[in-house]
């Protein structure tokens, strides 16, 4: 059982404690799904005011959901398609704050709100998305996309498809 002492007294520590109880959680692991798993419900836990958390994968040109917490979700999204898409396409963070607004935005949950969509590049390729829904308007900030960013490049190596 894994225990971790987060701090929630301002971003900047919240963050800090999220990547060091990640990189406890991945560092020793070899296996991409475990460690997404592990990924997807830290971020759970500990960041307030989410819908869904979790990962979707490159697989054969599209992506495919992946680990998560929340209720079931899209299992494909093509590339280009809806936010996750969109940020696969473009290779940069997709930081959404009303996504009623985004054009061709992919409604998994009608609960959402706003989303915070992170690529993961391995290889010089994206791999998968990071995606973080809440169903509060705005709810990510640049602290958020910042501190996510890092947790990405964090596990990028861990989750990345092998041979």
């Amino acid at each position: 059982m894994y225990a971790f002492d987060i701090a929630a007294d301002s971003k900047t520590e919240l963050y800090r404690d999220l990547l060091a109880a990640v990189d406890a959680l991945t560092a020793d692991e070899p296996d991409a799904i475990a460690n997404m798993a592990n990924a997807a419900a830290v971020l759970w836990q500990y960041l307030p005011d989410l819908n869904w958390a979790g990962f979707y994968r490159m697989m054969d040109g599209e992506l495919v959901l992946g680990p998560f917490q929340g209720k079931p979700a899209c299992i494909r999204i093509a590339v280009g398609a809806g936010v996750c898409g969109t940020a696969v396409a473009t290779g940069a963070t997709q930081r959404i704050a009303d996504v009623h607004a985004f054009p061709g935005h992919v409604a998994c949950d009608a609960a959402s709100r706003s989303e915070l969509v992170v690529p993961i590049v391995h290889g010089g390729a994206v791999i998968g998305v990071l995606d973080l829904d809440s169903p509060v308007p705005d709810r990510f900030d640049t602290d958020d996309q910042a501190g996510c960013e890092s947790i990405v490049a964090l596990i990028a190596a861990r989750i990345a498809p092998m041979g």
